[in-house]
């Protein structure tokens, strides 16, 4: 009967390992791993010593029953972990350490007095043990070990029970009463007598309750089961390559994005191979050296993918690159549409733009030739006056030492049709008089560039084109000053002037120079230009003489077509 009971121990470890070997999954702690390996190990143990035949063999099982050394390590060590503690790595180092002197010390039983001085081999109803034993110091140390190893588990899980939020406390209940079973076990076993030894069924019960337990913390910890249920999906793949760009492999997806990959051999520099260079390593290789290229898209088929390039960390330590790739293509489609979607609604508010922009021109215009036919010229003196500013413009662009912007420059064209807006304030009398005006009267018409810049200032005063804006009053109130300040409305001097204002005065008045009024003909183009040049440093900007005087060809092709 107690040799069935052995067996059926034994088996039954060695049946709950293998379960644990099939749920078994890369990020499970490796104290599991040897959990499950030293319970069969010790039941073992324990099966060879009942039948064991003779005294060396009943040690030699002995022997391998003690390796619970290193079994109540790994307990210590996975309930420390359950319970969010971690040790460091000189801690962990020291108790294997000093489990691995106490598991020496056992392998001296038999031949020294160190852990055993003496013991009685006896047989019963078929079934062999050790009694009469006689305990070396070593044993002691072992007995300490034991219960060291679990009062601070203990320990953990009754602070972790009471004060930690991060562990669950189904989990800390049974691995107390893991705990409990183990060491009630051992020490009763030692003070009361069994027609078995209980060790070995304690063992198994832990092996079952590790296996509940495992089941249950595989949900807990989010980071291993976001990367599975991320790889699972088939939208995200991952490419490890260490230090040295040794390829070090590749999730299915990646390597579906990267077949290239597939030639390469794990652990060899991925840079043997050609497309492999190109199309992966020599990624990395930019984001070695400038870490702010750390992605790029890949095309495979219809599918779009983005690769983002990191460093590989491994227990905070970076040992390599990895390559997270991630399917884009529904957010690059979207993309896609929002980017048609706002060119469609550019193009169709650029369109409406313009329309506005011309009608608000139009506007102007339509004001600026009612203004005109209240006047005593003969009509187009908006439109020349305009062409003249353009015919300017290009001279003094081309060396450009005005440093004038090509908005400036268009604003100003634009502008030119309203310098004469606040002539509709000036009385009609006055305005068409024939003759020459009377000192009153002139007084009377030089109010119209002030009013002009007011009406200008009035109708642009909501537009968001600030620039053009200020532009335009400055031509409507300032295209009557002098450089010499003489002239008005206030008698600016010099580069007090805005230049606008200053351009707009040689085309204003060689207009009107070269024009026919109804109170005088046109005057010849040799007489206009001479009484320009004398004007050239008091009425006009002495700088803008060399432009007036390349642009004189064309104004006279112009108004000898425009006469």
């Amino acid at each position: 009967m107690h040799i069935v009971y052995y067996y059926a121990i034994f088996t039954i470890s060695l049946l709950c390992t293998a379960i644990y070997a099939y749920i078994w999954h890369k990020h499970f702690n490796i104290c599991f791993t040897m959990i499950f390996t030293f319970v069969p190990l010790c039941n073992l143990g324990y099966l060879l010593v009942a039948t064991s035949e003779n005294l060396s063999e009943a040690f030699v099982a002995i022997k391998i029953v003690y390796s619970s050394c290193f079994l109540a390590l790994f307990i210590l060590l996975a309930i420390l972990e359950l319970c969010n503690f971690r040790l460091k790595k000189w801690m962990v180092t020291t108790l294997f350490l000093f489990s691995m002197a106490v598991f020496a010390s056992t392998l001296t039983i038999g031949e020294t007095g160190l852990f055993y001085k003496t013991g009685k081999f006896v047989t019963k109803n078929g079934y062999s043990t050790v009694v009469d034993k006689t305990y070396g110091p070593m044993h002691t140390v072992f007995i300490i070990m034991i219960i060291c190893y679990f009062l601070i588990p203990l320990a953990a899980m009754v602070y972790s029970l009471l004060k930690k939020k991060d562990v669950s406390n189904k989990v800390v209940s049974l691995l107390i009463l893991c705990e409990a079973i183990c060491f009630f076990s051992y020490f009763a076993g030692k003070k009361f007598t069994f027609n078995f030894d209980p060790i070995p069924f304690s063992y198994v019960v832990a092996q079952v309750i590790f296996l509940i337990i495992i089941r249950k913390i595989s949900l807990y910890n989010v980071t291993d089961t976001g990367i599975d249920s991320i790889e699972m999906s088939g939208e995200i793949g991952f490419v490890s390559f260490d230090n040295k760009l040794n390829y070090l492999g590749g999730s299915d997806i990646a390597l579906i994005v990267f077949p290239e990959l597939m030639k390469v051999k794990v652990d060899t520099p991925a840079s043997k191979d050609e497309k492999a260079y190109k199309e992966v390593v020599s990624k990395i290789e930019a984001f070695i050296e400038n870490p702010d290229n750390n992605s790029f898209t890949r095309v495979w088929g219809s599918e779009i993918y983005r690769v983002t390039i990191n460093r590989l960390y491994n227990a905070h330590k970076c040992k390599g690159y990895q390559l997270l790739i991630r399917n884009d293509t529904k957010e690059q489609n979207y993309i896609q549409l929002i980017n048609s979607f706002n060119e469609s609604l550019e193009k169709e508010v650029d369109l409406k733009t313009r329309r506005i922009v011309e009608m608000h021109d139009n506007l102007i215009l339509s004001m600026a030739t009612v203004v005109e036919s209240r006047d005593n010229s003969t009509g187009g003196h908006i439109r020349r006056t305009s062409d003249v500013v353009k015919i300017l413009i290009d001279e003094i662009k081309k060396d450009n030492v005005f440093n004038l912007s090509d908005t400036f420059c268009n604003n100003l064209i634009k502008a030119a049709p309203m310098h004469d807006l606040g002539k509709i304030a000036v009385d009609d009398a006055i305005l068409r008089k024939p003759g020459r005006f009377t000192p009153e009267e002139y007084m009377e018409m030089k109010k119209h560039a002030a009013e002009g810049g007011r009406i200008v200032h009035e109708i642009l005063k909501n537009t968001d084109d600030y620039d053009f804006h200020i532009l335009a009053e400055n031509v409507a109130h300032y295209h009557h000053e002098r450089w010499d300040g003489s002239g008005y409305p206030e008698g600016l001097i010099g580069e007090e002037i805005p230049i606008e204002a200053r351009i707009m005065a040689i085309a204003d008045v060689y207009d009107a120079l070269v024009s026919k009024r109804v109170y005088k003909e046109r005057m010849s183009f040799e007489e206009a230009n001479k009484i320009i040049m004398d004007g050239m440093g008091k009425h006009f900007d002495k700088r803008l003489e060399r432009y007036y005087v390349a642009a004189r060809p064309r104004l006279e092709e112009y108004y000898t077509i425009n006469a």
